[in-house]
């Protein structure tokens, strides 16, 4: 590890000022401090922000639901409005990392977490998100758990946020703060696909802090959850998963979100689907039908031509669970 400087912000403007001049935010570190030991991150400034004031959970005024950025994962997942009004919100949280990280990781953290792609993390191996021009190892080499969507020549990584998945799926906003004052955007804004950039994974601007995240209301009622597929039960990142949210009234589909995580270079929002479900009618053919949509656009590489499949069962499974036929 390389020698750093560590200052504990008191208040947001500490924080900020700190930001400012290079230093690099650090709260639960369930990430940072990884990376840092692999020497893939080398920040000669951190800037521990977890005393500020952002670990609320409130219902907004209009029904939505905002998550301040250090509310830890555990939190989260357990707190009663979350579960009654976002249940695929809760599900995405339980079904990442381990108890004892979902314990120490925030909101904030979780949606900036970088990608677990073996290359990226071995710093002997060619990685243009670590070291832009230096060429991408996945393409030509084991890619199993690579993305099929959203890539490009430079990169195949997967973003590996379970949370981020429900999020996208929900049109989520994240409320922001830096040197120049708050700002909100859209979460589909805020994580970049690589293009020929792969390095710049956020649209965030230098000392910029995620302060909360904010769902909107959505029409009621509300059906919504989240389905992950992985090689194993515990502690493992997604082949492929969906996220789901419907809104049914009067038998008929009147709003769908959908969005699924594994296979894309950020969580993938799949309108195709959505569309293909609003108006009609709950059915077995339905869900069949409209999940058939799910991997359009795929690019799959040597080793993981099989997540096109998985993806499309996997949307089709969670329509079903969620939507039911009735």
């Amino acid at each position: 590890m390389y020698p750093f400087t560590y200052t504990k912000a008191a208040d947001t403007r500490e924080a900020l000022n700190a930001g400012r001049r290079g230093g690099r935010y650090i709260a639960g570190g369930t990430t940072l401090v990884d990376l840092m030991r692999e020497t893939v991150e080398r920040p000669g400034s951190l800037v521990d922000i977890s005393a500020l004031p952002l670990r609320e959970v409130t219902v907004t005024k209009s029904g939505g639901l905002r998550l301040g950025a250090l509310v830890r994962m555990a939190e989260a997942a357990a707190h009663p409005k979350v579960r009654s009004l976002y249940p695929v919100i809760s599900q995405a949280l339980e079904l990442s990392a381990s108890a004892q990280l979902r314990n120490m990781a925030t909101i904030g953290g979780n949606i900036m977490q970088r990608t677990r792609c073996t290359y990226f993390r071995d710093v002997t191996a060619a990685c243009n998100k670590r070291e832009p021009g230096s060429g991408c190892a996945a393409r030509d080499g084991y890619n199993r758990s690579h993305a099929i969507l959203g890539t490009s020549d430079s990169c195949v990584a997967t973003h590996p946020s379970d949370l981020a998945v429900a999020l996208a799926a929900l049109e989520a906003t994240l409320h922001l703060l830096g040197p120049d004052g708050e700002r909100t955007m859209p979460f589909a804004e805020f994580l970049l696909q690589p293009g020929s950039t792969p390095n710049r994974e956020q649209a965030l601007k230098t000392g910029e802090l995620i302060t909360a995240v904010e769902i909107p209301a959505h029409p009621r009622p509300l059906r919504s959850g989240y389905l992950k597929v992985r090689d194993r039960q515990s502690y493992e990142f997604a082949l492929t998963s969906a996220a789901v949210a419907l809104h049914i009234g009067g038998g008929v589909i009147r709003a769908a979100k959908v969005a699924a995580g594994g296979v894309g270079t950020v969580p993938w929002k799949l309108p195709a689907v959505e569309q293909a479900l609003i108006g009609e009618r709950p059915s077995d053919r339905l869900w069949t039908e409209a999940a058939g949509h799910a991997a359009d656009g795929a690019r799959p590489l040597t080793h993981n031509g099989f997540k096109a499949e998985l993806l499309t069962r996997t949307v089709e499974r969670q329509l079903r669970t969620v939507g039911g036929t009735a």
